[in-house]
């Protein structure tokens, strides 16, 4: 990414929104926008093998494995907006089980890139069910939407759930239940 001509280009948002970029307060912020967009979109100059980092590992659990609860940032395509919330990953390995912290880089891979709820949710469960050759793996996802609550209709208690479910967690309704059960145990 280059950081030179985003600051540029923030720098012209801020005099079009009619700002003074060369006000105190806003001096070095078309840099840290700039930066903050470079984070913010990393997934997209992230390698999957780097991710991963040979964290794949051989076992002979056919349990599921649940990841529950892990925070997911993201911005919206449509308007460029953070969405944010949890992510739940279960799935049932055949041979291979993923170090656990890979989940939430999966998540991460995925969700610091311009998204939509609805493709992230089965960009990861596809990535979790390719990188370990589970029976089945089911991704759910609970966000609110920055776009939705801070402009438009401006429903500050609202949340989108979405689900991904693959192999067995599609094909057998008792493993989905029992994971829905698990990632919502009070429930």
């Amino acid at each position: 990414m280059n950081l030179e001509r985003v600051s540029e280009l923030i720098r012209e948002l801020l005099v079009e929104m009619g700002e003074d970029p060369e006000r105190e307060g806003l001096q070095k912020t078309p840099m840290r926008v700039a930066k903050a967009y470079e984070f913010l979109t990393g997934g997209y100059r992230m390698d999957r093998n780097k991710v991963i980092n040979e964290a794949v590992f051989q076992s002979e659990a056919n349990n599921m494995i649940i990841a529950r609860d892990i925070e997911v940032y993201s911005l919206c395509e449509h308007h460029m907006l953070p969405f944010f919330g949890r992510c739940h990953i279960g799935y049932i390995a055949n041979t291979q089980v993923l170090g656990v912290s890979k989940l939430a880089r999966i998540v991460d891979m995925y969700a610091r890139r311009l998204q939509i709820q609805e493709r992230l949710t089965a960009q990861i469960a596809r990535e979790v069910r390719k990188v370990t050759d589970c029976e089945g793996v089911g991704v759910v996802m609970e966000c609110q939407h920055l776009c939705m609550m801070m402009r438009g209709v401006e429903k500050q208690n609202s949340v989108m759930t979405t689900s991904s479910v693959l192999g067995s967690f599609h094909n057998d309704t008792a493993t989905r239940a029992e994971f829905m059960h698990l990632i919502h145990p009070r429930a």
